[in-house]
């Protein structure tokens, strides 16, 4: 290129170089502008506080306590409304708030203007940590919707060496006592919880809920657990198969036993359970809890799991022959009005699930021969008929890998958790806290 055209196009290309550089130059800054737009927003949409549903960032709250004898529509008049007001709030309400479950020691809430008026726009009623009632009274006309808060959970872990009991050992380590109960269901089968022993180990993760973030509310789920009774270590280790998600052990054999769905073969059922059933021969109502199979005199009965027979006798007011198993630190089964006992059936008795045990008969208060059967759970009368008893089907062939993988995950989470526990880790690593939270 000669220097003649060189100094005639030159000027040119500066030119186009300048007007590309402040149009890049306003692009960008426009950018920054809409991005400081976009942040301003995001911030102001931060500083809006939400409670119950409620914009509440322009309102006062106050909180009252419903008292025992209180019903929406006193409390609606004592906060000023006039009693026809009082009663169109009350109907409007109605759907979400019934007048006969309000619950002495819950509050109520008010959301009022920040004026001179203090105009109440929003009443909010506990019903329970988590449900409210919420009345809208901003609008033109009186709405109510009902309101849960949302549950978060946070995996926690726990270890530790029995000394006292199970129930006071965790309770002594900062954690919900009724995990011991999760914790001896989800092993019931396995270790009698009635007969742990000193030095009996245990490490756990579980879920916990919690309202708010910040109040506790419940042991939601047990994530993974390894108990160590009397020397042996038992696992559990959950798994979703056919999907029901349950507990297995190392092998993949369930930790849960499966009960006979009846204790005879041949039945018909004459009565169920309840909590009143007029008593043939007492001519009264009273409860029954358990059912009646009749059959004929003489027809076998069988465990419906494998236990110990606790109890064996004749109650002369009322079960006539009867016998008592014990399956686990959980379930106990009985049978009444037994003809007779099976050869061999004595107290202490090992018993196996579908073992005969005793025979049908019509001794005590019957009228004719049957078996009541009655199940307790944690010494508490269940209906046998509504008794969850899954499968005890071990992890199936084709999923023994994926078990594998996530039997592989929990163990390490456990070792990896266990060794972060111990209070010389926290103190190298300058940390005071004494147990492991981990939000999910």
């Amino acid at each position: 290129m000669s220097k003649q055209v060189f100094r005639e196009i030159a000027p040119l290309g500066i030119l186009l170089f300048t007007l590309l550089l402040g149009m890049n130059a306003c692009d960008f800054s426009k950018k920054q502008t809409e991005d400081a737009d976009l942040d301003t927003q995001w911030k102001d949409s931060l500083q809006h506080i939400y409670q119950y549903g409620i914009l509440t960032d322009s309102l006062d709250m106050r909180e009252y306590p419903i008292r025992s004898g209180d019903n929406p529509a006193g409390i609606f008049t004592g906060l000023g409304f006039s009693p026809a007001r009082a009663d169109s709030i009350s109907r409007a309400a109605a759907h979400v708030l019934d007048p006969t479950k309000l619950r002495a020691g819950m509050h109520y809430y008010t959301f009022t203007t920040l004026d001179s008026l203090a105009t109440i726009q929003y009443i909010a009623f506990a019903k329970s940590l988590t449900d409210y009632a919420v009345i809208n009274l901003s609008g033109d006309t009186i709405s109510a919707y009902e309101y849960t808060k949302a549950i978060s959970l946070k995996k926690k872990y726990t270890e530790g060496t029995v000394s006292s009991s199970l129930w006071n050992d965790i309770k002594a380590n900062g954690d919900d006592p009724f995990l011991a109960i999760r914790i001896s269901d989800v092993f019931a089968w396995q270790i009698d919880f009635f007969d742990i022993k000193e030095g009996d180990s245990f490490q756990i993760v579980y879920n916990e809920a919690y309202i708010d973030d910040t109040t506790r509310l419940n042991v939601a789920s047990i994530e993974s657990a390894i108990f160590t009774h009397q020397g042996k270590a038992y696992y559990a280790i959950p798994f979703k198969q056919d999907s029901v998600r349950e507990y297995f052990d190392e092998e993949g054999n369930s930790l849960r036993k499966a009960f006979l769905k009846a204790p005879l073969d041949f039945f018909r059922i004459t009565s169920r359970f309840t909590n009143a059933r007029f008593h043939p021969i007492l001519k009264r109502y009273r409860a029954h809890h358990g059912v009646d199979y009749a059959a004929p005199t003489g027809t076998p009965v069988h465990s419906i799991g494998d236990g110990t027979v606790i109890a064996k006798g004749y109650q002369g007011g009322g079960g006539g022959n009867y016998l008592k198993v014990k399956h686990n630190s959980v379930y106990t089964t009985s049978y009444m009005h037994l003809s007779r006992f099976a050869k061999g059936i004595q107290v202490g008795s090992h018993v196996r699930q579908g073992q005969e045990i005793a025979y049908v008969g019509s001794t005590g208060l019957s009228t004719g021969p049957h078996l009541d059967f009655r199940v307790y759970k944690n010494g508490e009368p269940i209906d046998p008929l509504k008794m969850e008893a899954p499968p005890s089907n071990p992890i199936r062939p084709e999923l023994l890998d994926s078990f594998q993988v996530v039997k592989a995950r929990v163990l390490a989470e456990l070792d990896s958790l266990a060794s972060l526990h111990r209070p010389a880790a926290f103190q190298a690593a300058g940390d005071t806290i004494t147990r492991l939270t981990t939000k999910e």
